[in-house]
């Protein structure tokens, strides 16, 4: 039988920048690392990175697996799956957990089948029950029920969406080990393109996100909405019918089935509001909705509501905007 022991979180990184949701995985994992009485881990890939691997210590982790090399500058799914499956072999955590991010989740579902063992998808929530076995909380059924997964096999693996947990104060005093380790490289065609990261990047972390569902009668109009989107500094959303319909690219999509969503202004334009939907931006700051339907769901959460046609009140909206923004020029 393996000893194993200890709590790891993989570091997203992008363009030599941690990926926010690592620190909030390093918030989790420190309190779990804490209950069970054990260490936590993290382990970076990436070119010239030491000073992130320092962020990973002031953000919670007491050790820090740094793989230096140019090649692994770009997410690369052999290289990364190939290299984190030996250290996890090697250090043995109970627990591994990543960003149930567009990358998260392909380099997760490699590593777990890899490691053999099982790896529960999207989590919500996390905690660890009397026994020390960790408790996956996730949404099911469309969200409308939340289950608690355990597994059996270890690592116990799962990845986590971005912003439902609280990162750890950035704390410089903290000490911990930064372990360079020697990167095993093998040839790799499969990698996640810039303009991929762009968008999914734009959508996780923008502060204002303009969204369009089954209220949009064509793929075009899109275009309307990412007017709104631009004059506000945000960026265009979507449910899952415009995706599924082949209208806008998946990385737009807000959800149980895409992205959790935290912005300052969540504009729901011509969606329901059904309950997939409404589980990944339901924490916003403000939601605004706009549908022709009283009834809809989505005002039962919303902030504020116009009921209306979305193809006459968006146009209003744009109007008034620019003409706000002319008289404050």
């Amino acid at each position: 039988m393996k000893d194993y022991a200890g709590v790891m979180v993989f570091a997203e990184q992008r363009e030599g920048r941690i990926h926010p949701v690592t620190y909030e995985l390093l918030g989790k994992g420190r309190e779990i690392a804490d209950k069970l009485g054990r260490p936590l881990s993290s382990v970076l890939l990436g070119d010239q990175l030491e000073a992130e691997a320092r962020e990973l210590v002031y953000h919670g982790a007491d050790r820090v697996f740094w793989y230096d090399h140019p090649v692994l500058k770009d997410p690369d799914l052999v290289n990364y799956k190939h290299n984190i499956v030996r250290l996890v072999r090697e250090v043995n955590p109970e627990i591994f957990l990543l960003g149930a991010t567009r990358w998260g989740r392909s380099l997760g579902a490699r590593i777990a089948a890899a490691l053999g063992t099982g790896l529960t998808a999207d989590c919500t929530g996390l905690e660890v029950d009397e026994d020390g076995s960790l408790i996956q909380i996730r949404p099911a059924f469309s969200g409308n029920v939340l289950a608690q997964i355990k597994t059996s096999t270890k690592p116990q693996m799962a990845t986590v969406r971005y912003k439902v947990m609280s990162s750890l104060p950035r704390d410089t005093h903290r000490n911990g080990e930064i372990i360079r380790k020697q990167a095993e490289l093998i040839p790799s065609p499969l990698t996640i393109t810039g303009k991929e990261r762009a968008a999914e990047a734009d959508i996780a972390e923008a502060e204002v996100i303009v969204s369009g569902g089954a209220g949009l009668k064509r793929a075009g109009d899109f275009s309307l909405l990412a007017e709104l989107a631009e004059l506000l500094g945000g960026t265009v959303g979507s449910s899952r019918l415009p995706v599924d319909s082949g209208w806008i690219g998946r990385e737009h999509q807000v959800g149980f089935s895409g992205h959790t969503v935290k912005p300052k202004v969540y504009i729901a334009c011509g969606i329901s509001g059904s309950p997939q939907h409404l589980a990944g931006m339901r924490e916003s700051g403000c939601i605004i909705a706009i549908n022709s339907d009283p009834s809809a769901p989505i005002f039962k959460i919303a902030d504020y509501g116009i009921v209306g046609d979305l193809y006459e009140v968006v146009p209003k909206l744009i109007k008034n905007i620019k003409r706000l923004k002319r008289c404050n020029s």
